[in-house]
This record gives structure tokens, C-alpha cells and sequence, in this order.
């Protein structure tokens, strides 16, 4: 492509940051310290001239396993700049998960946080990366953070060209091998355009990093330096640790998954901190519940807002706006929202045909917010992009104003006798139940009928219900067909290393090493 029409890289957008806003705070620091933009921008230039020490050139794959801490976003920045490929594991993830992606990426190097020192070694043992480096003082490897600080802070020239490869993220796993998802520089300035022109972003911006910055969390970095906002990063989250940090500090605006909105409004002490500051809650990665969301717009008040996106086109596929969020409306509250400038969303049938108004569909995309595809996988790219569109995996309908509405993942879904019982929708009925804090529902085999419903619940702390009472509840609100025909009780479902509740898991409980026959 001619160099007319290739357009910038995400560096340039980090560098327009920078030079905006020199003076303003760009980072709170966990000893209650802070990094100005061109303090973050001096330590970004000495990083990335100490990994240019190293040999790394561009498109070499470099890796970080580490926390929300501030030098990671200093590694990740500095990888932009000199054109490397970024990959992130997981800091709960399993090591031969771990060492499948170092391997599959062609990992160069690796930069460990110091409390991963451990699993770093296991991994350096394996002997798949040329450099294995520590972010702070271990026995693991070199300290990157005093070793970069001996170099230059001058501005280097960006090495990213546009067309390069800027990250690669490796999918969950949830029905096997991970795959890498290819993302140039393109994706990400899609993504990034879409969050400044699509969420509602509070004027004076103090966004709380309460994801991993590996994952959801680490999308939020850039529209909020963009913005001269200021970043604060929690490194483990707990109730009690995400509203101490918003009294503390003033926040403006955070992103949350639905399962620690659920723990938040199960918190005995939540009325205890001053959440005044806040006004914009982005929640996403999983379904939530209407009827608990209902319950946080009513104590947090209306300043909540729905992403929606997965890593193949990740965060800014559709949004529901903070006034869309009606409590007067709760089938509204079931939607993600509508398509974001850009994108071009169908839902189509098996056969590839657009179902009608109404009717459900797989949600299906295209557009430059779509990945280059899966590294080392044509098969799965070419089945992902059958009919030139991006198959989600997400069963949706939509409705006459064009709200999207997820009933299920592909996978979640039930088939029953012959019938469609979306997951979905039996949870938000079991949420309505005033014992209720979360629930997964999940097909397990049945002799007569092929599948079965089945829900695992988990009560909101002192509640009492019984397993009977449960199925009895939702047989009177969506009849028999919908009705859980087996219910257990658990103190907490298992949730994966992202936060969502991992049905994966909860299947393999049941159904072990046979597969599901239909679905």
C-alpha cells in the first residue's frame, strides 16, 4: 500500500499525548507518588533504549507477565515505540499455557514483575526466549527498571510503521488451544477512535485501572492519556480495595466486569466510602444480569455505560449509552447497544443469510476494527471469516431502533428436546430472585432429552433459598422448557483469570471427556 493512505501507528497517538500535556499528571503511583506525562514519556525513552541494548529489533516479539504496576505500562509504551510485537500472559494463567504462547509467538524476551519471579523461572527453565528480565530486583534476570534508568531520556525516533504487527492476544482457550489474534497498528487506532468518539468520557478524568492491564484494562491506557487524564492502577482488586482508591484519589471513571459490580453491591460496607467522584462506570467482557443491573444504576446512580467486543475485534463493536440505561425500560437493560461508527454488524443464519427483524442470529462484524486474523491458524482464520464477516460466536437479535441483544454464546446455548434454551436469559430470571447474587447456566446430559438445564447459584451473603425454590421460580416466570432441572448451591462459582464466570469449568463437571452431542 502506498505510503499515502497507510495511516499513523498507535505510537504516534502515545507521543501526541505526551507532548500535549507535559505538566499534567499522568499516573498516581502506589506509594502515592506521581509520574508527570513528560516523566512518563523520559522513562519510556530510557526503556526502549535499553531494549534496543539488547539487540531487539522490530517485530520481535516481546512478552510481559506482570501486575498493574506502572513500569509495565513504561515496557508496553517503549515496545510500541521501537515496533515490537507485545503479547501479555496472564498473571493467573497456567505455566504450560504460558510457555504454548512464548513458543507459538516466537517470543525474543520477557520481562517478569518481581512477584512473578517463580513462575518466570519456570519458565526461563524451558529455555524459549533469548532474554528473560525482571521489572524490579529478583534472582530471575536483570532488573530492567535500574538498568534503563543509565540511558538517555531524549526523544528516539518512532520505529513502528503502520502496517506492523502491534500486538498479538491470545484468546481463553475455552474450547481448546489458545489462539493469537493478530492485531496491526490499524486495530488499535480504530478501537482507539471509537472509545474517544463513542463513550461518554467524563471533562476531568481520573480513570481507575481495577482489570488487568494485560487485558481490558490496558485498552483504557491510551483515550485516557489522549484525554489528559490521570491513571491509577490497582493491583489486586477486592470491594474494599476499589472504593478506598475512589475516595482516595477522586475517581472519575473506571471499567469494571459484571462479577465484581456483583461484588461491590454485595459488600457489607460499600455505604461506608464516598463514591461522589464518580460518574462513569464502562462495564463489559460477559453478560450481566438486568435485574442486578437495575440494582447498581439505583445505588451508584445513572452513569453507567456498556462496551462490547472481544479480542478478535475488541472493545468498541456496539455500546449502550448511560441514558439508554432506563430503569423505566429493563428490557433496555438487556442490550449491549448499538453498532459504533465504523462498523458494520449482521446477524446471519447457518447458511449465511440475515435473519429477520427480531428473530436471533449470530452477531457477525466487519470492519478495520477486525483482527488480521490467527497466528499460525488459516483454518481457524478462514472459518472465523467465512462470507468475508468476523463470526462472533455471539447469538443476538435486534431490535426495531437497533439495539443489539446477546442471548448466548453459541456454545451456552441449550438444546433441549429439540428446543433453544439461551443461557441468558434463565439467569436474568434467576437474578430477579431476591436471594440471588449470580448464577451459570449450562447444558448436562440427559439420557431422554440430549440436554438438560442446569444452573449453579451463588446467594448473596445471609440469604437462604432452597435448590426447589430456585427451579420453582423460574418455571412460573419462563415455564417448563426454561426451568433448571438440576440447581446446586455454591458458595462462589469459579470464575476465570479475566473474571468471568468459567462455565468451561463447570461443563467439564458433567459431561468430562464426552462431547456434547448437539449444539
Amino acid at each position: 500500500m502506498s505510503p499515502l493512505h497507510t495511516g499513523a501507528t498507535a505510537t504516534e497517538a502515545f507521543r501526541s499525548a505526551f507532548q500535549s500535556f507535559p505538566e499534567r499528571v499522568a499516573l498516581v503511583l502506589p506509594d502515592g507518588g506521581t509520574w508527570t506525562y513528560a516523566e512518563l514519556h523520559q522513562r519510556v525513552q530510557r526503556m526502549a533504549r535499553y531494549l534496543q541494548s539488547l539487540g531487539l529489533e522490530r517485530q520481535q516479539g516481546l512478552a510481559v507477565l506482570t501486575g498493574n504496576q506502572p513500569e509495565a505500562l513504561v515496557v508496553i509504551i517503549a515496545c510500541a515505540w521501537l515496533g515490537l510485537r507485545q503479547t501479555a500472559l496472564h498473571p493467573l494463567g497456567a505455566e504450560e499455557d504460558q510457555a504454548f504462547v512464548l513458543q507459538d509467538a516466537g517470543i525474543a524476551a520477557l520481562v517478569v514483575g518481581a512477584q512473578h519471579a517463580e513462575r518466570g523461572a519456570a519458565l526461563k527453565a524451558r529455555g524459549l526466549v533469548r532474554h528473560v528480565l525482571s521489572l524490579g530486583p529478583s534472582p530471575l534476570g536483570e532488573d530492567v527498571i535500574a538498568a534503563s534508568s543509565a540511558f538517555d531520556g531524549a526523544e528516539l525516533p518512532i520505529a513502528a510503521q503502520p502496517e506492523d504487527i502491534y500486538r498479538i492476544t491470545y484468546t481463553g482457550g475455552t474450547t481448546g488451544r489458545s489462539k493469537g489474534v493478530v492485531h496491526r497498528h490499524r486495530t488499535t487506532l480504530t478501537m482507539l477512535l471509537q472509545q474517544l468518539a463513542g463513550w461518554e468520557w467524563p471533562d476531568e478524568l481520573r480513570f481507575l485501572i481495577a482489570t488487568p492491564i494485560s487485558h481490558a484494562g490496558g485498552a483504557m491506557v491510551l483515550p485516557t492519556l489522549l484525554r489528559g487524564g490521570t491513571l491509577v492502577l490497582l493491583d489486586k482488586y477486592s470491594p474494599e480495595a476499589f472504593l478506598r482508591a475512589v475516595q482516595q484519589q477522586r475517581i472519575t471513571a473506571t471499567f469494571l466486569v459484571p462479577t465484581q459490580i456483583y461484588g461491590l453491591l454485595d459488600h457489607a460496607g460499600l455505604a461506608d466510602w464516598d463514591r461522589s467522584s464518580l460518574q462513569y462506570v464502562l462495564y463489559g467482557a460477559s453478560p450481566i444480569a438486568p435485574a442486578r443491573l437495575a440494582e447498581a444504576i439505583e445505588r451508584f446512580g445513572p452513569i453507567f455505560g456498556q462496551l462490547y467486543g472481544q479480542a478478535e475485534a475488541p472493545m468498541t463493536i456496539a455500546y449502550l449509552r448511560r441514558d439508554a440505561h432506563d430503569l423505566a425500560n429493563l428490557e433496555r437493560l438487556q442490550s449491549c447497544g448499538r453498532p459504533l461508527l465504523g462498523n458494520q454488524v449482521a446477524l446471519l443464519d447457518r447458511e449465511g443469510r440475515e435473519v429477520a427483524p427480531g428473530e436471533v442470529g449470530e452477531l457477525c462484524v466487519r470492519g478495520p476494527l477486525v483482527m488480521e486474523g490467527y497466528l499460525n491458524r488459516p483454518d481457524a482464520t478462514a472459518e472465523a471469516f467465512a462470507g468475508d464477516w468476523l463470526h462472533t460466536g455471539d447469538m443476538a437479535r435486534c431490535d426495531a431502533h437497533g439495539y443489539l441483544y446477546l442471548v448466548d454464546r453459541a456454545k451456552d446455548m441449550v438444546i433441549t428436546g429439540g428446543f433453544n434454551v439461551y443461557s441468558s436469559e434463565v439467569e436474568a430470571c434467576l437474578a430477579l430472585h431476591p436471594a440471588v447474587a449470580q448464577s451459570a447456566v449450562i447444558a448436562v446430559p440427559d439420557a431422554r432429552w440430549g440436554e438438560a438445564v442446569a444452573a449453579i447459584v451463588q446467594l448473596k451473603p445471609g440469604a437462604q433459598a432452597s435448590e426447589q425454590e430456585l427451579a420453582d421460580f423460574v418455571r412460573e416466570r419462563k415455564g417448563a422448557l426454561h426451568a433448571p432441572k438440576q440447581v446446586w448451591l455454591e458458595a462462589e462459582l469459579p470464575v476465570t483469570p479475566l473474571g468471568k464466570i468459567d462455565k468451561k469449568s463447570l461443563r467439564a463437571r458433567f459431561w468430562g471427556q464426552q462431547q456434547r452431542q448437539v449444539g
